[in-house]
């Protein structure tokens, strides 16, 4: 069972994820990265480019799925170096820190909870979220063309391209590909029909949209839809498990 709330972090969700042996546990990519607890450990996940499948998906876990350019500000790490990555936080930051930091959400009564309000301290160190990061996934989640989001943040193509790389793992031509691609399964999920969510999201129509989710989500739109029916809130970006 997967379930998930707004953070009072800005941006962010707070999530659980109780373990789905029978399921697929298939993550999709999603533009963000996530902070994890499981089984005593704090984990990364970094931006996906493609879709993971959990090697154990009947584990349980916590997590804190950050607003899209905002965790490589809190973990100090750009996101391109963890891009289709899950690692021990023990690797970016001290050892003792790290175990400290997990056995005090290890302890709590409400893991998701604690894991907030870690989410919370560590994001008031770290320096602000760039307007510009924000007003550039604004501008691609809206289905502006990459060239245009650039010009209306007063960059050049190749300084967006680098600022990308470090705020979301990748390019802004992926970065908005991701974002389209959430935007049409959203759509599916709330029974639009595939050529519908397809134009509504920005794709050319439904055979665009289904080479997208072989590309990006690794299945089809038939068997996604199946797989979100099985689940009474379908996880659908990198913050189900690791």
């Amino acid at each position: 069972m997967y379930e998930e709330r707004t953070a009072r972090l800005e941006g962010a969700v707070v999530w659980t994820h109780g373990g789905s042996p029978t399921g697929t546990g298939r993550v999709l990519p999603d533009g963000c990265m996530d902070l994890l607890w499981t089984d005593g450990r704090l984990l990364v996940a970094g931006p996906d480019t493609r879709a993971y499948v959990p090697e154990n998906p009947g584990d349980a876990y916590a997590g804190v799925r950050f607003a899209p350019g905002h965790a490589p500000l809190i973990l100090g790490v750009p996101a391109h170096e963890l891009r289709d990555r899950r690692v021990e936080l023990d690797a970016l930051w001290p050892g003792p820190r790290v175990r400290r930091l997990a056995e005090r959400v290890s302890a709590a009564r409400d893991r998701a909870a604690a894991l907030e309000e870690l989410a919370l301290r560590l994001a008031a160190d770290a320096p602000r979220p760039d307007p510009l990061v924000r007003a550039v996934v604004a501008g691609l989640d809206a289905g502006r063309p990459v060239a245009a989001t650039a010009a209306a943040v007063g960059l050049g193509a190749r300084q967006l391209h680098r600022r990308s790389l470090d705020a979301f793992g990748y390019g802004p031509k992926t970065l908005a590909r991701v974002l389209r691609l959430q935007r049409a399964l959203a759509r599916v999920r709330e029974g639009v029909p595939y050529a519908r969510a397809a134009v509504e999201a920005g794709c050319a129509d439904q055979a665009h949209l289904a080479r997208e989710v072989r590309a990006l989500a690794g299945t089809t739109l038939s068997a996604y839809v199946a797989s979100a029916k099985r689940d009474t809130a379908q996880p659908s970006g990198s913050s189900t498990t690791a």
